[in-house]
C-alpha cells in the first residue's frame, strides 16, 4: 500500500488543521467548539460598561444610607453611610409601601401571564395560520403603535369609572392584558422559529388545534416567552402613568406610592432614595431567579439543526 502526501505539506510534518486553511488571506477560520478570545481593549471596554449600568443603583445604595444634607452636599457622598435601615423603615412607614408591593405583584403579575398567554396565541395565528383579512388585521394592530397612549386616557377613565372599577386594580390590569408590541414580537419569532413541516406532522399523528398549541407551538415559542415575560413584566412594574390616574392613595401600586414620598415641597432625598431602593429590589430577585432560564431560552432558540 502506498501513501500520499498532501501538496502543501513535507514528509515529516502534521498538516494544518482545516480551519486555519483558506484561499490564501490569512484569516483564521474557527473550527467547531473554538471561541474568539477578547484582548485587553475588549475587557476594557466591558468594565467601563458594566461599571456604568452598576453605578445608577450604588448611587441610590449611598443616597439611602445617608441624611438630607449629606446627600445635597457638594462634593456629594460615595461611600454608603450608617442610616441605611433607618431610611428604609421611614419609607416602608411614610408610604405604607407593604400593600403597595402586594398591589404591584399582583397587577404585573397578572399582565405578564395574560400577555404572555394571549399574544403567543395571536402571535401562531398570524404567523402560521390562513384566513381572510390577515394582512389588514396585522397591520391594524402594528397601526396602534403609533397611537400615543395620552389620547386614550380620558375615554378610558370614563369606562373604567362607568363599570364600577374606579380605584380598583382591575382598572389598571384590564386595559393592558395584551399589547400590539407582544403580538408582532411573537408573531416575528414564529414565523422563523416555527416551521409547517411540524405543524402538519402534529395534525396527521391526530392532533387537534389544542394540542398542537399546547405540544408544538408553546414549545417552540418558549425562548421568546421568556423575553417577552421579562420584558411585560418590568413595564408593567414600573408604570406610573396610568395607576396614578386609575387609582386611588387607599389602594396604589409601588410606584404611586413612591410618588407620595416626593409629593410635599420639600421632600427628604434620602427617604426617597430609600422607597426606591425597596421598589428595586423585587425586579432583581425575579432577574436573578428567572435570568438563567431566560438566557438559557435564549441560546436554545438560536441553535438550529
Amino acid at each position: 500500500m502506498t501513501t500520499t502526501t498532501p501538496a502543501n505539506t513535507t514528509p515529516g510534518t502534521v498538516p494544518a488543521p482545516l480551519s486555519t486553511r483558506g484561499s490564501g488571506t490569512g484569516r483564521l477560520k474557527l473550527g467547531a467548539g473554538q471561541q474568539l478570545k477578547g484582548g485587553p481593549f475588549t475587557y476594557a471596554a466591558l468594565i467601563i460598561v458594566g461599571l456604568g449600568s452598576i453605578f445608577p443603583l450604588y448611587w441610590t445604595l449611598v443616597a439611602a444610607s445617608h441624611d438630607q444634607q449629606r446627600v445635597l452636599d457638594t462634593p456629594p457622598p460615595l461611600v454608603p453611610g450608617g442610616r441605611l435601615f433607618s431610611n428604609l423603615q421611614s419609607a416602608w412607614e411614610q408610604a405604607h409601601l407593604g400593600k403597595a408591593i402586594v398591589n404591584s405583584i399582583v397587577v404585573a403579575g397578572s399582565i405578564t401571564v395574560a400577555t404572555l398567554f394571549f399574544c403567543t396565541l395571536a402571535g401562531y395565528a398570524f404567523a402560521k395560520m390562513r384566513f381572510r383579512g390577515r394582512g389588514i388585521l396585522m397591520t391594524a394592530v402594528i397601526a396602534t403603535l403609533t397611537i400615543p397612549p395620552q389620547l386614550s386616557v380620558v375615554p378610558l377613565f370614563m369606562l373604567m369609572s362607568d363599570i364600577g372599577w374606579g380605584g380598583k386594580l382591575e382598572s389598571v390590569i384590564f386595559p393592558t392584558l395584551v399589547g400590539a408590541f407582544g403580538v408582532f414580537f411573537m408573531r416575528q419569532y414564529l414565523l422563523e422559529a416555527l416551521p409547517y413541516e411540524l405543524i402538519e406532522a402534529a395534525k396527521v399523528d391526530g392532533a387537534n388545534n389544542f394540542r398542537v398549541v399546547w405540544s408544538v407551538v408553546l414549545p417552540v415559542a418558549r425562548p421568546a416567552m421568556m423575553v417577552l415575560g421579562m420584558l411585560t413584566f418590568v413595564q408593567a412594574w414600573n408604570d406610573f402613568f396610568w395607576p396614578f390616574l386609575a387609582l386611588n392613595q387607599d389602594n396604589p401600586t409601588l410606584q404611586v406610592a413612591l410618588g407620595q414620598l416626593s409629593a410635599s415641597y420639600t421632600p427628604d432625598q434620602s427617604i426617597v432614595m430609600a422607597g426606591a431602593l425597596i421598589s428595586t429590589v423585587p425586579l432583581l430577585l425575579v432577574f436573578v431567579i428567572f435570568g438563567k432560564q431566560i438566557v438559557g431560552g435564549i441560546m436554545s432558540g438560536a441553535v438550529k439543526g
